[in-house]
């Protein structure tokens, strides 16, 4: 096809949109790093991490999955019903000797089960109150190592029960 003199095309750089290597570096996760496992509890992800909300860190991960052993009861895991710490039924209670080497007892098989590689250092029940005397927290702290992830003294605190 001629081109008619006087009727020339004119392009415009931008419009040529970009190449492969340009569009590889716009979305690459170079400030993240790989992705490790699912955050909890879900939510969308941000800024190229994906669908849903991932962890990055090795330590993060590990915390929050022992986050979610220790508040699962019996019974609240399809297909495996031992999982998890059970403390719901001893909230109440907890600060009692009895009740906290039950606890206690009960976090130590539930790890050593189901995250070996975790090393529980110790354990503080906690009750709080607010001025509102309708609002309460019942919880442990839990202080654990990794070593073979290099993680040492990290503490964890975990809501058994809240009335309000």
């Amino acid at each position: 096809m001629a081109i008619v003199p006087g009727q020339r095309k004119v392009y415009d750089f931008k419009s040529v949109g970009e190449t492969n290597i340009e569009f590889r570096k716009r979305t690459a996760r170079t400030d993240q790093g790989i992705p490790i496992g699912l955050a909890t509890p879900l939510q969308f992800g941000q800024n190229n991490s994906g669908l849903l909300r991932m962890h990055f860190n090795l330590g993060n991960q590990i915390k929050d999955n022992l986050r979610n052993l220790i508040q699962t009861n019996h019974g609240e895991r399809l297909g495996l019903y031992d999982f998890g710490a059970n403390l719901l039924e001893l909230a109440f209670e907890l600060g009692a000797e009895d009740t906290d080497t039950e606890a206690i007892r009960r976090i130590k098989n539930t790890v050593d089960k189901y995250m070996p590689f975790v090393e529980l250092q110790s354990f503080e029940p906690f009750q709080e109150s607010h001025d509102d005397a309708a609002i309460a927290k019942v919880g442990v702290r839990i202080t654990y190592t990794v070593p073979q992830a290099s993680l040492s003294k990290q503490m964890l605190e975990v809501l058994i029960f809240t009335v309000g």
